[in-house]
């Protein structure tokens, strides 16, 4: 094998391979990239067992072939190449080593056979849709910040992507919950998406996926089976177990009767909070709010460090309600408002708060409150 590329899409290449990659591996083979030149095109395959990710770029291929390198140790070598380098890689079949070469630096990396690598299995998707890019990145990343990190209830290691009726008919929704908080989004669902299961995406997938989502523009094939979840652009194919579960009913815990109603300034707000917990324990980490009148008070008391107090003026004319909430939650869930008001919703001291993004109710997140 031997080809030439510039640097910069090798690059873009081996930065998304090199990712799936475990750092720390018990079987060799799956430190290494695939790559693969056939044509006027090269591929780069990346496996962790649970997803698989080819990346394909063109290229120059002199000598078509194909070998395994270390994708970590390939993707520093290019990383630390001057921009606009023309780079080439020619694998030496007697010596098994893959020499890297660009300018004057002059690399040769040891390689394993190809024949060893695993590649995933190929499944029969019962569901295929195309899906805008940024349409996706906003399902994934504002429900990604409640995927549960606890092992023992797995099945809340991952996002929920199935098909719901929304406010606005049929939607291709995205849930995650931890059991603190929940996030739920809907968007408009895609043709050809009808009939698609409900599946967990993994947390891991959910972040290499996120690489994907960059343009805006872009269309997204997405292809669902009971065991596996495909997402597909003309260069990158990720294909990804899922978790083998089932979610819980969250529509349960969703409250419906939360008639206490404040509005407020997202940003404004997850600055205050940010600030009163400078003083909180880490523990606990709870910031109390005292509404009233328009005026919500946030206030922290650690006996330990100090206390601290800041108000805000809100829209707010309920009867007087004191609610404490772990600040983490908090702030992530304000992060998540892309408007300029954030809307919350009350019950009681002790029931789960809904929060939604000024009058959008395509986006609903709930937090369970805790005692200060």
């Amino acid at each position: 094998m031997k080809i030439s590329i510039e640097r910069g899409t090798l690059l873009k290449a081996v930065s998304q391979a090199q990712s799936v990659v475990e750092r720390r591996n018990t079987i060799p083979i799956l430190a290494n990239v695939l790559i693969e030149a056939e044509g006027a095109a090269v591929s780069f395959r990346a496996t962790d067992l649970d997803i698989e990710v080819i990346d394909r770029a063109a290229a120059q291929v002199d000598r078509a072939g194909a070998t395994t390198v270390s994708a970590t140790m390939l993707h520093e070598i290019v990383r630390k190449l001057p921009d606009g380098a023309l780079v080439s890689l020619s694998e030496d079949a007697a010596s098994g080593r893959l020499v890297v070469t660009a300018g004057r630096s002059n690399f040769s990396l040891a390689t394993l056979p190809k024949e060893d690598f695993p590649v995933m299995a190929s499944s029969e998707y019962a569901t295929s849709f195309t899906a805008k890019a940024q349409v996706l990145r906003r399902l994934f990343d504002k429900a990604k910040f409640a995927i549960s990190t606890e092992e023992t209830r797995y099945y809340l290691n991952g996002v929920y992507m199935h098909i719901a009726t929304g406010e606005d008919g049929p939607a291709l929704r995205c849930v995650a919950t931890d059991g603190h908080r929940l996030a739920r989004i809907d968007a408009p669902l895609p043709d050809g998406a009808q009939g698609m299961a409900g599946i967990i995406v993994p947390r891991k997938t959910v972040g290499e996926l996120r690489k994907l989502l960059d343009d805006d523009d872009a269309d997204i094939e997405v292809s669902v089976s009971e065991t596996k979840v495909r997402f597909a652009t003309p260069n990158i194919t990720m294909t990804s177990k899922v978790i083998d579960g089932t979610f819980p009913d969250y529509t349960r815990v969703i409250p419906q009767a939360n008639t206490r109603r404040l509005e407020v300034d997202a940003a404004e707000f997850a600055k205050a909070v940010d600030r009163v917990a400078t003083v909180s324990s880490e523990r606990s980490r709870a910031v109390k709010l005292s509404m009233d009148d328009d005026r919500l008070v946030l206030s922290v008391n650690a006996p330990d460090s100090g206390a601290a107090e800041e108000e805000l003026a809100v829209a707010y004319s309920d009867e007087k309600l004191e609610i404490g909430f772990n600040a983490k939650y908090l702030l992530e869930i304000a992060s998540q408002v892309d408007r300029e008001n954030a809307v919350f919703l009350f019950n009681s001291s002790g029931d789960p708060t809904l929060m939604r993004e000024g009058n959008d109710a395509s986006a609903v997140y709930v937090v369970m409150p805790m005692r200060v």
